[in-house]
């Protein structure tokens, strides 16, 4: 029996290194689920309990594995409630294929149930979206959709018509008007010319109070980050995505920065004289220097990302550890011991301090921020920890320390509900011999978390180290929601008159 077109589609992506895929079944994708079951190739599928649960699964085994994530969704609904997790991938420039059904090409066009013009719906979010049309086309989108992720870390779509999946796999002919596309793609040494990196040695040596800030991008350049901290003797505040870049037990890490910041982070900011970020597209400008007020280096591998945040003098577009690397030697070591780096660690020790004090601060039944400082000595070497959106993330923020080794993650730029849970299934599936544990509140519970607890039962059994921890802090409330209300628009919190009360999951006595 010939192929059909799902049996060559599901063969290429194995082609591809893809191994995991996230989805939910639906008739529009019949044919690729039939195809999955017939073909013995290396894949895991992960049934989830809703789509939206597949695609922030996707992202976060992106972000926990650095390999393309893939989800999987039927037509219609299925393929619309992808969206906020696409998005999510979007917005922390991570890799993600979506992979959606459609109605059969016959009818599309004719308003049709469940037929809607899934490339309009994902234009904005992917950078490359294409519909198959014909068999021989599978070939060249499932490519160049893989590439265009891998390469550039972006969201790609692919849109398989449910009568197309059938049809015999046929091959581009040798004649015009056909491609002939192939697989792989190695990612390249990216690092900035020899001259603009004397020109940001040259501002970084210049400066007498430097202050660092890394991003999800120098996740993997934690000894390059120390070493030219340590040379340049400069204080190293973590956007929220960098979290796990450099561990907390550092006298010069400041923590995070922002709205969920430390106290020293910002202090730094509001003192330095010069900035170099490391990448980070943090978005809250309000928290970096003033205009004006510092000198700035910055490295991203993403160009468009370069200065945006604040005007940069030099802009180095380059991977984060091969460019610091590169940069080291031209740095001047500055003096030890200096009145910037000692005032920096003192900050960092008192603002430790008072992060116990607030975390042992008594109230009734338990104080969240006690939860998450009392985690942090208890964590497991090689935990990854997943947060949700919220007042929990606060607490993730501020007073969770990590330390080298550990992982962790959630949804940064899009800053969605809901997606700690699913991030902590991917990081199972993704490592299963590591221990695991997302912080939730109440309200992303309920949203649309519960019902994953079910994914976690069916595929638990597949993993080597079963420690799954799903931490919930109940306050019966959307505090971070009533919390913004009382700030920016001077609204009382009132026990009487309470609108944004959750449903508390468990029931006291009345």
């Amino acid at each position: 029996m010939a192929d059909a077109v799902s049996d060559f589609f599901w063969k290429r992506l194995a082609e591809w290194g893809v191994r995991t895929i996230f989805g939910y079944p639906g008739d529009g994708i019949n044919g690729l689920l039939g195809a999955l079951q017939r073909n013995d190739l290396p894949f895991e599928f992960i049934q989830v309990r809703h789509e939206e649960m597949a695609a922030f699964m996707a992202t976060a085994y992106a972000k926990f594995t650095g390999e393309v994530g893939v989800c999987l969704a039927t037509s219609g609904p299925g393929a619309t409630h992808l969206l906020t997790g696409m998005y999510d991938a979007y917005s922390d420039h991570v890799p993600l294929l979506a992979i959606a059904g459609q109605q059969a090409r016959n009818v599309n066009g004719a308003h049709y149930q469940q037929e809607l013009d899934l490339t309009s719906v994902y234009k904005d979010v992917a950078a490359y979206v294409q519909q198959a049309a014909s068999p021989a086309s599978v070939r060249h989108i499932v490519d160049r959709a893989m590439r265009i992720a891998k390469a550039e870390r972006k969201v790609a779509a692919i849109i398989l018509p449910n009568d197309l999946q059938d049809v015999p796999y046929e091959g581009p002919v040798r004649k015009h008007g056909n491609t002939f596309s192939g697989v792989g793609y190695t990612a390249p040494k990216v690092v900035p010319f020899d001259g603009d990196l004397r020109r940001a040695a040259d501002v970084l040596n210049a400066g007498q109070k430097v202050a660092i800030l890394v991003g999800a991008g120098a996740l993997h350049a934690t000894d390059e980050v120390i070493a030219v901290a340590n040379k340049l003797q400069a204080g190293v505040a973590k956007a929220l995505l960098g979290k796990a870049a450099l561990p907390d037990d550092l006298p010069f890490v400041t923590g995070t920065i922002g709205l969920l910041g430390s106290k020293p982070s910002s202090d730094m900011m509001a003192a330095c004289d010069t900035l170099l970020m490391v990448g980070s597209g943090f978005p809250w400008a309000e928290f970096l220097p003033e205009e004006g007020q510092a000198r700035g280096v910055q490295i991203d591998i993403a160009p468009e990302m370069l200065s945006l945040r604040y005007p940069m003098e030099v802009p180095l577009c380059g991977e984060a550890a091969e460019t610091l690397t590169a940069l080291l030697p031209l740095l001047d070591q500055k003096k030890e011991g200096g009145a910037w780096r000692t005032g920096i660690e003192k900050n960092v020790a008192s603002w430790w301090k008072e992060a116990e004090d607030r975390a042992m601060a008594k109230a009734n039944p338990v104080n969240p921020q006690r939860v998450t400082w009392e985690l942090s000595p208890r964590m497991p070497e090689r935990v990854i920890v997943t947060s949700d959106s919220g007042s929990c993330a606060n607490w993730y923020a501020r007073d969770l320390k990590m330390r080298r080794g550990q992982m962790c993650s959630l949804s940064g730029g899009l800053a969605s509900m809901g997606a700690a849970v699913p991030y902590a299934i991917a990081a199972k599936v993704a490592h299963p011999d590591r221990p695991v544990i997302a912080l939730v509140g109440d309200g992303a519970m309920q949203m649309n978390n519960m019902a994953e607890l079910i994914t976690v039962a069916k595929y638990m059994h597949r993993w080597s180290n079963k420690t799954w921890i799903c931490c919930v802090f109940n306050n019966e409330d959307l505090n971070q929601v009533t919390w913004e209300q009382r700030v920016m628009e001077g609204n009382p919190k009132s026990r009487r008159a309470r609108p944004f009360r959750t449903c508390p999951i468990t029931s006291s006595p009345s």
